[in-house]
């Protein structure tokens, strides 16, 4: 297919396809699916090798948001049976992120629900991230607090964090219908403070609100532009108790062409699978593998995720291996001199001469614990309830089924799935 081979020749050389060559990713059949992979997958080897870079989301502080977002369980007004409780004490969370870390996540992602932290939240998170850097060298930290006020994410770096996430999960034009508490502006302003304060930036989208395709490249254009070091794709799972609970309108077929367009897209940057692969890919979860080279491990922030050992196993089996921290993740060209952690060598892209694949970028944006509260760090619109009204879906009906609220780790007494 011309498309296919135009689209690997861009991604080897770090150039930007054209929106109507994302389109057609986008459109292609079924039965070119697996050519579509194949293509990404070929650009996705070229800068990651068969590499699979592991995340552990820690949630600091569950529910009780302000905040409308109609894909989040936490959100103002959620009748979600999620659990519900304050600030973990640096202890608490660093006990909680040892689970992942032993069973051999690089990344830890502390997210805390809410508008944005007040300066004696940034300092119990400061002490949080000491704490977890205390005794693991190189593993590298990411805030996710909401919006940033002037100075947070400067004293974010200066406690050791290495990235933030603050996704901006759909298109501009629709943002408005999905949230009304804040807008798609405040969100790109926070991904211009974390960028300019030196962090790693992590941004990504969710998929399945409703949105058209020409909003799904709407938003990975505009992750493009902000130059992310990490993009996290979010699968809306539509919790019942949440505006979006009617929403299913995702195939593994679909995820998969998603996943395709953003490698694409953003050729030589982290793409995570986040919150809503058990339920949306489902099977076809190791074909995702060849198009993404980072996942979350376990569970999310209030929804259950595939078992640790399970995501291990899967791994191994398609092939891949588990990146160690004695591993950069990004590509030489997007590591700077100065990096943008504590330590050296860590992964995280200076956004020198490009980004997002492009030599001509702007800020940055990492993906991911955001979109877990709702779907995963990065993975905000897939947490929830246990059970989802059902609504139109694939042709086998909606897997609420595969849809549990997390009981276990931060936040219990109960040993966290890792």
């Amino acid at each position: 297919m011309d498309l296919l081979n135009t689209l690997v020749d861009k991604g080897l050389r770090r150039e930007t396809p054209t929106r109507a060559e994302a389109l057609a990713v986008l459109g292609t059949s079924d039965d070119d699916l697996l050519d579509v992979v194949a293509a990404a997958g070929k650009v996705r080897r070229h800068w990651f090798g068969r590499r699979v870079k592991l995340n552990y989301l820690v949630n600091l502080k569950s529910g009780l948001c302000p905040e409308d977002c109609s894909y989040c369980s936490q959100r103002l007004g959620s009748k979600a049976g999620i659990l519900k409780y304050t600030w973990l004490k640096p202890g608490q969370a660093s006990q909680a992120a040892a689970a992942g870390l032993a069973g051999g996540a690089k990344r830890v992602c502390l997210v805390a629900s809410g508008r944005g932290p007040t300066d004696r939240d940034v300092d119990r998170v400061s002490d949080t991230i000491r704490a977890i850097k205390e005794g693991n060298e190189g593993v590298e930290v990411c805030a996710c607090l909401g919006l940033l006020s002037e100075g947070q994410a400067e004293r974010l770096r200066e406690a050791g964090a290495d990235a933030y996430n603050h996704n901006l999960n759909t298109s501009e034009a629709t943002y408005g219908d999905i949230t009304t508490t804040h807008t798609y502006a405040d969100r790109v302003d926070t991904v211009h403070k974390a960028h300019a304060a030196g962090l790693s930036a992590c941004s990504g989208l969710i998929a399945g609100m409703g949105e058209s395709d020409a909003d799904l490249v709407d938003v990975v254009f505009a992750l493009r532009e902000l130059d992310p070091d990490s993009v996290p794709v979010n699968f809306l799972i539509p919790f019942e108790g949440t505006p979006l609970a009617k929403e299913w309108n995702l195939t593994p077929q679909r995820c998969l062409r998603i996943l395709a367009m953003v490698r694409f897209v953003c050729p030589d940057v982290e793409v995570r699978i986040a919150g809503g692969r058990e339920v949306h890919l489902r099977t076809m979860q190791p074909l995702a593998l060849h198009l993404a080279n980072s996942i979350f491990l376990g569970d999310y922030l209030t929804s259950e995720g595939q078992a640790g050992r399970a995501d291990l196993e899967m791994i191994a089996d398609a092939g891949f291996e588990v990146e160690g921290t004695d591993r950069v993740t990004l590509p030489e060209h997007r590591v700077g001199a100065g990096g943008c952690g504590p330590h050296e060598g860590g992964g995280c892209g200076s956004h020198e001469g490009g980004g997002c694949g492009s030599a001509a970028s702007g800020a940055g944006v990492c993906g991911g614990a955001e979109a877990s509260s709702g779907t995963g760090a990065g993975a905000e619109g897939a947490s929830g309830p246990g059970t989802v009204t059902e609504g139109a879906g694939p042709a086998d009906g909606p897997r609420t089924d595969l849809v549990a609220v997390r009981r276990r780790g931060a936040g219990t007494d109960l040993a966290p799935n890792a």
